[in-house]
């Protein structure tokens, strides 16, 4: 691919974003070469994707700040080095994990540098995946600007659907141009489909896919299993390769592997 294409997942806590962000980044891993960020102070994609990480961004930043101006003369280019340097490498994609949320100090710099290294890195990549914290809150920090592709994921239920219509207004109202905004609904049972449907409609809101509820993913979270493990075949794996095909269709991009 010519460059890359960054696709960031928000929605409300609960919904799925961290076991679709797991089953999405394993689809295009085989595509091209990942680059996963885990954006929430929560962490929990190395667990989906099974794999174990220990470097942060959120320490690495604190140590940074803390160091005086002799220790560090420029720490805006220690940070950046560092930040490169907290990337864990696997098989199948490269990891970042974000860490904890900003402290009470001011850290408005430290930001910038942080969105300027994933902005250098991403271009190394043929994709880089974010997994956002729950709410809303990195918009309105613009911690998601300039990404390529939002997917916004719901559930069932007018929370879900009210925090997907808020995303696509707070993106107008802050001006972050994503190149596209899909709305993806998961946990779908047919009972629950018409009931989303027109909940949708009333907040003019278009679903581009639906992942139904699978009941080996509900078995894998309460066993505490790796979503990257789920079966080819299982539905919601199957949903998730129709979410890359919504991607790569934006671009006019034709996938180097059949996508199931």
């Amino acid at each position: 691919m010519s460059q890359g294409i960054v696709i960031a997942i928000s929605g409300k806590g609960g919904v799925g974003k961290t076991n679709l962000a797991a089953l999405l980044i394993r689809t295009l891993s085989k595509i091209g070469s990942v680059l996963a960020i885990d954006a929430d102070p929560d962490s929990n994609l190395p667990q989906a994707l099974g794999v174990t990480a220990n470097k942060t961004v959120g320490d690495i930043r604190e140590n940074v700040s803390s160091s005086s101006s002799r220790e560090v003369p420029d720490k805006q280019q220690a940070l950046k080095r560092a930040v490169t340097e907290a990337i864990e490498e696997y098989p199948q994609f490269d990891l970042v994990l974000m860490g904890r949320p900003e402290g009470p100090g001011c850290y408005c710099a430290v930001n910038w540098v942080i969105r300027q290294v994933i902005d250098f890195r991403a271009s190394s990549y043929d994709f880089t995946v974010i997994d956002c914290e729950a709410g809303l809150e990195h918009l309105s920090r613009l911690t998601t600007k300039d990404v390529d592709i939002m997917i916004v994921v719901t559930e069932p239920t007018k929370n879900g659907i009210m925090t997907a219509k808020r995303v696509k207004e707070l993106s107008k109202e802050l001006s972050i141009d994503f190149g596209k905004i899909i709305v993806v609904a998961n946990k779908i049972t047919p009972e629950a489909k018409p009931f989303l449907d027109k909940m949708a409609q009333e907040n003019n809101l278009e679903i581009s896919v639906y992942i139904p509820w699978d009941e080996l993913m509900a078995q894998f979270d309460l066993e505490g299993k790796p979503a990257i493990k789920l079966p080819q075949e299982s539905p919601a794996s199957i949903a998730v390769g129709e979410v890359c095909r919504e991607i790569l269709s934006y671009f006019d991009s034709e996938p180097k592997i059949m996508i199931v």
